[in-house]
């Protein structure tokens, strides 16, 4: 089993204004970098290999904690939101009532418009979990909450019909373990609560 831990890019304007960032590359601005530098990283992830979104909040996010560049994985790239981006989602619930509710009903199966699901999200992610297994190397990866849900969900069996077997910390680091193969599992979630 090799680990691999994951974190959330630290907040950005659009995350305060509670907006749908998907692929919109919105960066970390003074107040969300100043943010990263205070967390704290688990002890153990100094030994681990890095890797991070090609997004811009989590290139620096990764860049403050690692203390340099780190490489891009570009499977790690958020939920792609489609024509939702920059929306709110309680504006969406109320504009779109009950056909909101079904889509979001679908679990796994939620589909923006032009966007992506969340189990089109374990598809992508699927290879590169696999290179990280081949690699045998405990990596440590700088995502979005789309990503991290999505990878949570196939390790933990979680359909996303009902509520999370657990909710997740943010921000805070999770532990996974993943099989040769590329099939993750839960190792200890909410590792280090950076609040």
């Amino acid at each position: 089993m090799t680990l691999l831990g994951l974190i959330r890019h630290g907040p950005t304007v659009w995350n305060r204004e509670k907006r749908v960032q998907g692929r919109r590359d919105i960066p970390l601005d003074a107040e969300g970098v100043a943010e990263v530098a205070r967390w704290k990283l688990p002890p153990a992830f100094s030994s681990f290999d890095w890797a991070a979104s090609p997004l811009a909040r989590a290139r620096r996010t990764a860049a403050v904690l690692a203390g340099g560049a780190v490489p891009c994985a570009p499977a790690l790239i958020e939920m792609d939101w489609g024509d939702w981006e920059g929306r709110r989602l309680a504006e969406l619930r109320a504009e779109l009532g009950p056909e909101m509710a079904e889509n979001e009903a679908r679990g796994l199966d939620f589909l923006p418009p032009g966007g992506e699901s969340p189990r089109m999200v374990q598809r992508r992610l699927a290879p590169w979990l696999g290179e990280v297994a081949r690699r045998g190397r405990p990596t440590v990866a700088v995502a979005h909450r789309g990503v991290i849900r999505a990878l949570y969900a196939a390790a933990a069996g979680w359909d996303m019909l009902e509520p999370p077997p657990r909710a997740l910390s943010s921000p805070a680091a999770h532990l996974f373990e993943v099989a040769p193969g590329g099939r993750p599992r839960v190792r200890s979630l909410d590792v280090q609560a950076f609040r």
